[in-house]
C-alpha cells in the first residue's frame, strides 16, 4: 500500500502549526494539557468526510466530557473548511494541510487502493494524543461510516 512510516502507540505526536477554517494559525501544542482525537480526512464536503464530520460533531459532547478535544485535518484550503464547516455546523477545528506535510509526517498521506487502484491521496486516519503529547492509538485505513461509535467503544466513551 504505501511506504509512509506509520506512526505507532507511544510515538512522540509530531508538532503542526496550521491553518484553521478562518486562517487562523492553531497548533498541537495548544492541547498539551488534555487527550486530543485528530482525524485526517481527503476532502470537505464529499459523501464520506461529510458523515465522518457529521459523527464526530453528534459525539463531540460525550468525547468533550471524557477529556478528548477534536481536531480535523485535511489538504482543502481554508475557505472550503469554512464553507463545510458553516454547512454541517461543526464546532471543532478543521485545519488545512495544504501541502500535505503534516499529513505525509503522520504516515496519512501516501500510496492507497481506491477501487482496486493504486492511487496517491489522504489515507483515513485517526490519532489519539494523549495529554503529553504521545501517541495513543494510531488507526490507518479507517472507514467514514461508524468510525466514531468504534471509537469511542475503544476509548470507552
Amino acid at each position: 500500500m504505501t511506504d509512509n512510516v506509520r506512526l505507532s502507540p507511544g510515538d512522540t505526536a509530531p508538532e503542526f502549526t496550521l491553518p484553521d477554517a478562518d486562517g487562523k494559525p492553531f497548533s498541537l501544542a495548544d492541547y498539551r494539557d488534555r487527550s486530543v482525537v485528530v482525524y485526517c480526512y481527503p476532502a470537505a464536503s464529499t459523501p464520506g468526510c461529510t458523515k465522518q464530520a457529521c459523527d464526530f460533531r453528534d459525539n463531540l459532547g460525550e468525547l468533550d466530557t471524557a477529556g478528548f478535544a477534536v481536531l480535523g485535518i485535511s489538504p482543502d484550503p481554508p475557505a472550503k473548511l469554512a464553507k463545510f464547516r458553516d454547512a454541517q455546523g461543526l464546532t471543532f477545528p478543521l485545519l488545512s494541510d495544504a501541502d500535505r506535510a503534516v499529513l505525509t509526517t503522520y504516515g496519512a498521506y501516501g500510496e492507497k487502493q481506491l477501487y482496486g487502484k493504486t492511487v496517491t491521496g489522504v489515507i483515513r486516519s485517526t490519532f489519539v494524543i494523549d495529554a503529553q503529547g504521545r501517541i495513543d492509538k494510531a488507526l490507518y485505513n479507517v472507514r467514514a461510516t461508524g468510525h466514531v461509535a468504534k471509537l469511542r467503544k475503544d476509548l470507552g466513551v
